[in-house]
């Protein structure tokens, strides 16, 4: 089968697209014909080393998939061959088959096309447990989105909306201000200008953000935490922008608010009952088709580094896929 291959840590323009040998399948196993892979901000990371957590060498980059069952392991029941799935994993999901627990698997419900099942759960998981369970988001509330265009800030223009909020996307370009107006953004700033919070002061009547989601850093975020309402809550999601920034204390202590951080690859072990309950409040948006995952631009597996790029660029609206099957 066709994979991509990480064998040293190195630019995208550097790994190889590589035959390699068809994974087998183990007890308690599924291996799955994979039709789309979606490429996020941390696969771009792990391919040249600079995530926090580091996979072994060689890899196969990819973390989220959907596809068909291919075969079953041993004590597997549940599945059939053949039936759509999405999942989750470290890594593998570009190549044309992979083999994951079948724990890990969700079948995609009628309607939802490979791509836009491949680019639902990690995002929007995110966005759902970082305003729900860390943000605790009212309706009626503030929400401003930063990177409100990208596969992570879409969601969670998308998913705030659903909460009752009302949102505000901060977006660089015009071109972006429009998506995340078109997919339910109640307003619009452009936080490169020097007067962004005077524009976000005049929509919110002086009240201020009651929940900021960042997943961009740099210097932005101290100055959305400057715009914060009183006991609002600054949601840590990322640092799309490249720098980490250092808050001043004594910011929450004048503006009453909260920094917390959202990190989805850790609440499967630390807190696994809001995983189950955020989960299946998505699974239940995407059946009653009220939560429509936003897929961008979508390239065929050998064109799998343009996605990358066309994602570190900061360019991209909505999540990168790569069509595989």
């Amino acid at each position: 089968m066709k994979a991509v291959v990480v064998e040293q840590y190195d630019s995208i323009d550097n790994i190889p697209l590589k035959d390699v040998a068809l994974p087998e399948v183990s007890a308690g196993q599924v291996r799955v014909k994979v039709q789309a892979a979606s490429i996020g901000f941390v696969d771009g990371l792990k391919v040249q080393g600079l995530y926090q957590t580091k996979d072994a060498l060689p890899f196969t980059p990819g973390t989220e998939f959907a596809g068909t069952v291919d075969a079953l392991g041993s004590g597997v029941a549940g599945l059939a061959p053949g039936q759509p799935v999405m999942g989750m994993t470290r890594s593998g999901a570009l190549a044309e088959y992979i083999v994951v627990p079948a724990s890990t698997l969700t079948a995609v419900p009628d309607g939802v096309t490979p791509e836009a099942a491949a680019a639902f759960r990690a995002n929007y998981l995110t966005a759902l447990y970082a305003l729900s369970e860390r943000g605790s988001l009212k309706p009626g509330e503030i929400l401003l989105v930063l990177g409100a265009a990208g596969g992570v800030g879409i969601a969670a223009v998308q998913v705030g909306k659903l909460l009752g909020a009302r949102v505000i996307a901060a977006a660089s370009t015009e071109e972006k201000r429009k998506f995340a107006a078109d997919h339910g953004a109640d307003a619009t700033i452009d936080y490169t200008q020097v007067n962004w919070r005077d524009m976000l002061k005049e929509l919110t009547a002086d009240h201020g953000a009651d929940v900021i989601y960042d997943p961009v850093g740099g210097e932005v975020s101290v100055q959305a935490f400057r715009s914060i309402a009183w006991n609002g809550r600054h949601l840590v999601v990322g640092f799309a922008a490249g720098k980490i920034p250092a808050l001043p204390f004594n910011l929450p202590l004048l503006k009453g608010g909260v920094l917390t951080g959202a990190d989805i690859a850790q609440i499967a072990r630390r807190e696994p009952e809001a995983e189950k309950r955020v989960t299946a409040q998505l699974l239940a948006w995407l059946q009653e088709k009220k939560l429509a995952p936003v897929v961008g631009q979508v390239f065929p597996l050998a064109e799998f580094r343009d996605a990358f790029k066309t994602m570190q660029t900061r360019a991209a609206l909505g999540k990168m896929v790569v069509r595989i099957g």
